[in-house]
């Protein structure tokens, strides 16, 4: 897969485009200058007649792609792990670990939040332990993806965990800590916009300017 990859995306790539994604990122990697939808129609004749993959070969593909420095080769394996998490356990989250805290930047840790530890979580319960553990990691990518996981649970959001999340973190100086404080509490309005506006008024005090007004944004 990463041969028939390096050999789709490389001749592909236009630096013009390479730069103003770079900079838009603020150089956090790399850029090959690929446009979203020709990566994607580009990944699909990759991925052409390759079979199901299991956690194994999610294993590999994503940190393979993940040693290369251009930064469409992590969207490759941020699709491809949102595309097959069902076929992973357990024994992949420290591999999103790595993933979350390396070259670590909002494009790919949030996908990889919501559409991955999300699903992880949500198959195997225990996992909320390791979500605890993680909302006080070191690296702030790390406690960002605690606190996004829920995003897209629903009404099967644990709301005494997310609430306890936000209060953990609040004073957290970082503004993508802070904007991830109020943007999970906004999508959990969608589904119990009273509980929110509740938590919010009674954590008004310790809650930052960014994170009170994202929760309340549609409320």
């Amino acid at each position: 897969v990463l041969e028939r990859l390096v050999a789709a995306y490389a001749p592909a790539a236009d630096p013009v485009r390479a730069e103003g994604a770079a900079a838009y990122m603020k150089h956090v990697a790399p850029f090959l200058g690929i446009p979203t939808p020709e990566r994607r129609a580009l990944s699909r004749t990759v991925l052409a007649g390759t079979g199901r993959p299991d956690e194994r070969d999610c294993t590999a593909i994503a940190l393979r792609c993940w040693r290369l420095p251009e930064r469409e080769y992590h969207y490759f394996a941020v699709d491809y792990l949102r595309r097959h998490a069902g076929r992973c356990t357990s024994g992949f989250l420290p591999v999103l670990h790595h993933l979350v805290t390396t070259v670590p930047w909002w494009d790919t840790v949030d996908l990889l939040a919501a559409h991955v530890a999300g699903p992880l979580v949500a198959a195997d319960p225990a996992l909320a332990r390791e979500m605890d553990r993680w909302i006080d990691d070191p690296s702030l990518w790390a406690a960002r993806t605690a606190l996004l996981h829920q995003l897209r649970y629903k009404e099967a959001t644990d709301a005494d965990r997310l609430f306890g999340y936000c209060l953990r973190r609040a004073d957290h100086p970082d503004f993508f800590i802070r904007k991830a404080i109020g943007w999970a509490l906004r999508e959990y309005a969608r589904t119990d916009p009273a509980a929110v506006r509740d938590f919010v008024d009674g954590a008004r005090p310790r809650l930052s300017p960014l994170s009170v007004r994202e929760a309340l944004k549609n409320l």
